[in-house]
């Protein structure tokens, strides 16, 4: 049995800040308490640290493709990029087709991920279409692969849009299957038309993927979903929120009683519109959907985090380098593959402008970061916390080293870093995954294909079994 005694730091969960020390036992937790010694057990200092709870990304992209190319990230790099972030489990995307059986793009994507993946991971399913096959396929999907939520896209016209009929219908099947319904919302058709017009005026720098997809085409599609979602009486997770008229939709929906839950990612709340607009093509590393918008709208962001109506962090990880695979669009902003390297600064970058700069507690930052995922997504108590009996997912993080954010120090495999250049306070120092270092005084010690792949319970089953922890 292997035995290790985190020591001499502060423990923080969701609800609970203390000093405890803590015995890992091969993979779990089995032990807190004070002045914890055992013989021969590996000790392991954290003086002067916190110890958080693995962080959950809920929203990755890795080896997608997209634009007619791949995003630069794979389950290698991207989860060795996750790890050094504080970030222990993540749930990546498996893209349909239509016309072709859900259990197709699941293989691939357990083959994209065998064998490289060095934490643990999951799986959501997109839906594109609803008929008859793939209803009589999806019950055997949560119960076989243990896949609880599935994607509806709400903009991509022709290429990943369903109508609201699908989107309703998926809300009405996942009612009745005990899964999370997450879309993608923005009014496709509006943008299809902004997008021709922009063309046809010869406008296709950068900055017209932002001016093309405004706020309101977000908003509008966030308002629909929603109730939608009520008149099904059913579940879903808005993704990637970027502006204030979506936050309000979610929140005007949840005082309706509306079983609706908000995902916003680092990027809409320390980036900005004008990052679109730097000069010799610089914008195009900036273009992802929804888009950059006013730099007003992250207070509104960070104000709905700590009122708890948007309630998660995704990074929405889909990187692309800029030489390469972004310049695909120099001449057409459309052609322009959406996405960006977040996956490694998610966890940092919302302890520093979060925590540090008093926008939202501390055990806020853990439910933001880890602990409500975990509870959306069908993995607690096994993870998204430090409790006796859960995964040893342990993040050791010192909350007062400065440092600057870099593509000269960053583990992702793109080109460039969307933060680059910003200065922020804190850094995890050593991270384990079911009681194994991954990350060890900021050096990778982990190991390719170490990552399990996580079966998750249903969402429904997660409500009856934590009905006081599911809500706000």
């Amino acid at each position: 049995m292997t035995q290790k005694i985190i020591k001499n730091g502060t423990i923080v969960t969701a609800s609970d800040t203390y000093q405890a020390d803590l015995l890992i036992e091969d993979e779990q937790i089995a032990l807190i308490g004070q002045g914890l010694a055992i013989e021969g057990a590996e000790i392991v200092d954290a003086s002067g640290c916190y110890v958080f709870p693995g962080g959950i990304d809920p929203h990755t992209h890795l080896e997608m493709p997209f634009g007619g190319t791949v995003s630069k990230d794979d389950f290698e790099t991207g989860t060795i990029a996750a790890a050094f972030g504080g970030t222990t489990s993540l749930i990546d995307f498996c893209i349909t087709r239509k016309g072709e059986t859900l259990k197709n793009p699941i293989k691939e994507w357990h083959a994209k991920s065998k064998d490289k993946a060095v934490i643990d991971y999951g799986f959501h399913l997109m839906i594109s279409e609803i008929n008859e096959n793939v209803l009589n396929e999806l019950p055997s999907i949560l119960e076989d692969e243990g896949i609880t939520s599935f994607k509806v896209f709400m903009a991509y016209k022709n290429v990943f849009q369903a109508d609201d009929g699908t989107l309703f219908q998926t809300l009405k099947t996942a009612k009745e299957l005990g899964a999370l319904v997450m879309v993608h919302a923005e009014n496709g058709d509006v943008i299809d038309y902004l997008v021709n017009e922009a063309l046809e005026a010869g406008n296709t720098d950068p900055i017209y993927h932002a001016l093309t997809r405004p706020p309101e085409a977000e908003g509008e599609a966030t308002s629909r979903a929603t109730e939608l979602t009520g008149l099904a009486n059913s579940q879903l997770y808005v993704v990637h929120v970027s502006c204030d008229e979506s936050a309000q939709k979610i929140k005007a929906a949840r005082e309706k009683g509306y079983d609706v839950w908000g995902e916003t990612c680092p990027q809409y709340l320390v980036l900005d519109q004008s990052y679109m607009e730097k000069p010799n093509f610089e914008g195009a590393k900036y273009v992802w959907s929804p888009p950059l918008r006013e730099k007003w709208n992250q207070e509104k962001l960070w104000m709905a985090l700590k009122n708890g109506y948007l309630q998660t962090i995704g990074s929405d990880q889909c990187s692309f380098d800029f030489k390469g695979q972004k310049d695909l669009g120099i001449d057409d902003f459309t052609k322009i593959p959406n996405g960006g390297p977040m996956i490694e600064d998610r966890f940092s970058i919302l302890f520093s402008e979060g925590v540090k700069k008093g926008r939202i507690t501390l055990n806020q930052f853990v439910d933001i970061t880890s602990t409500r995922s975990a509870k959306l997504f069908g993995l607690y108590p096994k993870k998204g916390t430090i409790a006796v009996g859960s995964d040893a997912d342990i993040v050791i993080f010192d909350p007062n080293v400065e440092r600057t954010i870099s593509v000269d120090t960053h583990h992702m495999a793109v080109d460039y870093n969307a933060f680059e250049g910003m200065e922020i306070t804190g850094e995890p120092v050593t991270v384990f995954s079911r009681g194994e270092f991954v990350i060890r005084d900021k050096q990778f010690v982990g190991k390719l294909g170490a990552g399990n792949y996580l079966k998750r319970a249903r969402y429904c089953d997660m409500l009856t079994n934590n009905s006081d922890k599911l809500t706000v």
